[in-house]
């Protein structure tokens, strides 16, 4: 991709799944990559799979003095933040009528609170140096209706509008967009599926299989990069046609 040699790039929630993904792709591209992580087991295995990490912070995205902190750890390693990968995430799958406010509280506090925490922090660090790219993970579950996850899809439905928001507010210094993938078959997300689940699901999917997680980061690259200077403001969905069609598709 054009334009990604030497960018500064921080990824939340990057020690694994989609994110860990994410930092090798930009590696490959030549940047400089910082990974904001709660995991600290996590943190020590990314660092030892991806030796040319500018380095990794430690943050609960949910805690605003947090965020600041790593972010300034960040600035430090990198010498500056160029894109924003605002990665981080949870789900807890549950009934509807059996989330607790408990539950509901977390999952706001982290996929829509940090998400908003981090991106605000980087957006005036941007604004001030005059660009960046900040890329956001929203989801399918914030297009369509999923069961059983009213709490996730109510937090990604919330990155969309966000997004939006910002890419009108931040214009023309930064660009913002997000990506919001079906399903992707993480190590975590094998895990939990029999053989016979995953083929279940997979039926459903007109590609007929879940996503790798290098093929989400290879869309975060291309949104990053030069050959993306004129995308903002919009959600580009990566499913293998999941949601292109209503019942009669499935």
């Amino acid at each position: 991709m054009r334009g990604l040699e030497g960018k500064r790039v921080l990824i939340t929630g990057g020690a694994s799944g989609i994110g860990a993904a994410t930092a090798a792709r930009f590696l490959e591209e030549g940047s400089a990559v910082c990974v904001l992580d709660r995991d600290a087991k996590g943190r020590e295995e990314i660092q030892k799979q991806l030796p040319d990490l500018a380095g990794t912070v430690d943050a609960d995205v949910s805690n605003l003095k947090q965020v600041q902190a790593a972010f300034d750890d960040a600035v430090r390693l990198m010498g500056g933040v160029d894109v924003l990968i605002n990665n981080a995430g949870i789900s807890i799958r549950h009934d509807f009528l059996k989330i607790t406010p408990e539950e509901w509280d977390k999952v706001i506090a982290v996929n829509l609170t940090g998400v908003f925490y981090m991106a605000q922090i980087v957006a005036r660090h941007m604004w001030e140096r005059e660009g960046g790219v900040i890329l956001q993970t929203a989801s399918t579950n914030g297009i369509v209706g999923q069961p059983y996850y009213a709490d996730y899809n109510a937090t990604k439905a919330g990155v969309i509008e966000l997004t939006r928001t910002m890419a009108l507010e931040l214009a023309p210094k930064v660009r913002v967009c997000a990506v919001a993938p079906g399903y992707v078959l993480t190590p975590m997300q094998r895990a939990e599926y029999s053989d016979a689940m995953l083929e279940e699901v997979n039926r459903k999917i007109p590609l007929r299989r879940h996503a790798k997680p290098e093929e989400i980061a290879a869309l975060f690259a291309f949104l990053a990069s030069d050959d993306a200077a004129y995308m903002t403001g919009h959600v580009y969905t990566i499913d293998g046609a999941e949601t292109a069609g209503g019942l009669a598709s499935r």
